[in-house]
């Protein structure tokens, strides 16, 4: 399969002509020196024009015959280059001083599926993540269709995040592109970044690139932070709901030197109140406090070619849930009412080092490295959960051409060490289960683009890993325009991961499940690596409707398992079963979406989304537990026209229907703690109003879950939670009901 993958790419790249490319950079001729989004770039006379990316950068097909280059943005004075060579260009436009006429400028939408990029990307921006309480990065995607946001059990409050139908473990979650959300940080390391503090975040769908690593599966996701040499001097956040959360968000920034910029983040936030709105004796929501700060440098030398970013990051977060008349200083580890704590402190040190050649804009070189402590203790009932995490990560990579800039490539090299002190203490375990794993690879990543209509990324990695041997990694990415405003992609790639059982399922530990591990011989927990190939297909079509743009995409992707380490809940109520997958696992996609622009600054953004999981397990083949076959997505969005000294008004509705969910077997049960085999379908509505005064302050109101709709029994055997039946893991629907909230913004700019 490897072998065909290459052989396709090769016979791609010979079918298609090598031709000349100009390539540049369009700034504004400001001291800031800000990038130029969607400025136009055109030759003189000719037909052959492009537009700016979102970093000010184009491309453009290069002939002799063409020396003269029209560069105009809506604003700014209109400027025509002489060009002789097609060597990279740099240059920046100056504003228009007297405008003697109306110019309407159409705004960049929030969310952006990119038609630059070969891989299926989209981009969510800042503006998209304040259409929400986006408090943290679990909470950032409830706008967004590609992603499915649920809850993983009754009592942590904590989303969880799939896509393509597979839970977060699968996703290769990246900050900055430095590995971020993994091993010990699974179930609750998405709540560890504030949404205050993202610039905007990338979801890729499928296999993601060889340069990131060889984990992903069904994606990537990578969170862009905000720059401090583009950050304000100060902003706050301020935010109170009806579930007692309250929280507060600072972001201090200063300008060192002309080459030194610094950011200080800090984040705090609260529960105070205890809720128990289905009245079943537990707490809906933990009593929880969070201090999270973030120290960013980042130095930019842009003449000599130097780009630098230091982090320094702490956290600590505590967790406290269990019944209402839990006394955690009284009644800890006893069964005197049943509790929870879920203690964790992480410390993050990472840099980034990039050298772009001066005399060659399109060759740099880049170092990441990368060294974080995790540290959770935690109990759920009787049951104990212990996991310390230290880990090192660094990747050295250098992008350069083949020939001409139509040919690119990447390569490098990584290197990877976790170590792992991790305990078990439940009834049928009780013992350590430390490691260490470690990781070096080397990749190598080609790039083609005739700047038309074809491109492609084919790539691949060979790792060797202590636990996992040595492997290759092939991926491939193709994108073909075959007419105006149409954007057909397809990829394939391989994915091998260690499955972190207890960290990854901790839900399952606010139970009274027996835990089994069938499978001995293997690596890791007696387990087997999970390998996977993914495969997609997806095509975009722009139009205008009723005079107005709308576009239309289809998406398929398929997921195979090789081998999986399966979770069994089928089997038995009291019982989690872990064993290597005999048999067929396998996960279909399908997303239709419809956006559409009713009038200005009016849009509708729908999509459909039909999932079919199914996995071989010791009982038969069925379909994976808590995942609806038939989702719907809408939202809606309008804006008022910014009104003079920056007021405006900004309405956000959304609507997220789930068709039923198959549920883990509670056959065996009494009566009163069964489940039907299958979830009621429901729909949950979330809203937000936000008035802006002016450039530097607004407020913003909201609803989460405003029909009300509360998942009937969430917690089973409630009423005895130290008996055989009790389980709070199968959660397919909201627990609390009804949530409002308010915020306000200040900026000083």
């Amino acid at each position: 399969m490897q072998k065909q993958l290459f052989l396709i790419a090769l016979f791609l790249v010979s079918t298609f002509s090598f031709s000349q490319e100009l390539k540049g950079k369009i700034t504004e001729a400001t001291t800031a020196n800000q990038s130029l989004p969607g400025a136009s770039v055109q030759w003189l006379n000719t037909q052959i024009g492009t537009i700016t990316d979102e970093n000010g950068e184009f491309s453009i097909p290069y002939s002799s015959e063409n020396t003269q280059l029209i560069i105009s943005f809506v604003g700014f004075e209109t400027d025509t280059l002489t060009v002789n060579s097609s060597e990279y260009i740099k240059h920046s436009l100056s504003q228009t001083k007297n405008l003697d006429e109306v110019v309407i400028n159409k705004e960049r939408k929030s969310l952006q599926r990119s038609n630059l990029q070969t891989a299926n990307v989209s981009t969510m921006s800042s503006k998209e993540l304040l259409k929400a309480a986006c408090c943290n990065l679990a909470e950032s995607f409830e706008t967004n269709p590609s992603i499915d946001v649920n809850f993983s059990d009754a009592l942590t409050g904590t989303k969880q995040i799939k896509m393509l139908g597979l839970t977060s473990p699968y996703l290769m979650i990246t900050e900055e592109n430095i590995p971020s959300v993994r091993g010990a940080s699974q179930a609750y390391g998405l709540s560890f970044t504030p949404g205050t503090w993202v610039e905007s975040i990338q979801i890729t769908k499928g296999a993601g690139s060889v340069v990131n690593g060889f984990e992903s599966i069904s994606g990537q996701i990578n969170t862009e932070l905000i720059k401090p040499v583009n950050d304000i001097p100060f902003f706050l956040n301020v935010y109170g709901s009806t579930d007692s959360r309250f929280e507060v968000n600072t972001h201090f920034n200063k300008k060192v030197s002309d080459k030194w910029a610094t950011s200080l983040f800090v984040h705090g936030n609260t529960r105070v109140a205890k809720n128990d709105m289905n009245d079943d004796g537990f707490l809906d929501n933990p009593l929880a406090k969070q201090i999270n700060v973030l120290n960013r440098w980042q130095y930019t030398d842009l003449e000599k070619g130097w780009v630098s970013f230091i982090n320094f990051r702490y956290m600590n977060d505590d967790k406290q849930t269990g019944e209402i008349d839990f006394d955690k200083d009284r009644d800890k580890l006893t069964t005197n009412y049943w509790g929870s704590e879920i203690k964790t402190q992480r410390y993050d040190v990472s840099a980034k080092l990039g050298y772009v050649f001066p005399d060659m804009p399109y060759q740099s070189i880049g170092l990441q490295t990368a060294f974080n402590g995790h540290d959770q203790e935690s109990y759920f009932g009787l049951n104990q959960y212990d996991i310390n995490q230290k880990s090192f990560y660094s990747n050295l990579i250098f992008n350069s051409i083949i020939s001409n800039t139509l040919n690119k490539f990447s390569t490098g090299l990584n290197f990877t060490y976790d170590k792992y002190d991790e305990f078990v203490g439940v009834p049928n375990i009780s013992r350590d289960f430390d490691r260490i794993d470690n990781s070096v690879g080397a990749f190598f990543e080609y790039t083609y683009d005739n700047t038309t209509n074809f491109s492609l990324v084919a790539g691949a990695r060979v790792d060797n890993h202590n636990r996992l041997g040595t492997f290759v990694t092939p991926r491939l990415h193709l994108k073909y325009i075959p007419w105006e405003k149409a954007t057909l992609r397809a990829s394939a790639g391989r994915g091998k991961r260690s499955a972190n059982i207890f960290a990854e399922n901790q839900q399952l530990f606010a139970s009274s499940r027996v835990f089994d591990i069938l499978s001995t011989n293997g690596k890791i927990y007696g387990l087997d690596a999970e390998i996977a190939w993914n495969y997609g297909l997806s095509f975009m079509q722009g139009f205008t409707l009723f005079n107005r743009p709308a576009d239309v995409s289809v998406d398929f992707y398929r997921t195979d398992f090789q081998n999986q380490a399966v979770v069994d809940l089928y089997a038995s109520p009291q019982q989690a079963l872990f064993y290597n997958l005999n048999g067929s696992s396998y996960a279909n996609s399908l997303q239709v979406d419809f956006n559409y622009e009713l009038a200005t600054h009016f849009n509708l953004r729908t999509a459909y989304k039909y999932y079919e999981i199914e996995t071989d397990y010791l009982s038969g083949s069925a379909q994976r537990p808590l995942q609806a076959k038939h989702r719907f997505f809408a939202n809606l969005a309008y804006e008022t026209h910014i009104a003079e000294k920056g007021k405006q008004w900004k309405f956000d509705f959304t609507y997220n229907w789930l068709g039923k969910q198959q549920l883990p077997n509670t056959a065996t049960n009494p009566e009163v703690d069964r489940l039907p085999e299958y979830s009621p379908a429901f729909a949950v509505m979330n809203a937000q109003i936000t008035r802006t005064f002016s450039s530097t302050f607004e407020v913003y109101v909201g609803g989460e879950n405003i029909g009300n709709y509360k998942q009937d029994k969430a917690i089973i055997g409630a009423d005895n939670p130290f008996g055989p039946n009790f389980d709070s893991s199968i959660i397919y629907a909201p627990i609390f009901g009804q949530m409002y909230y308010a915020g306000l913004r200040f900026k000083i700019k």
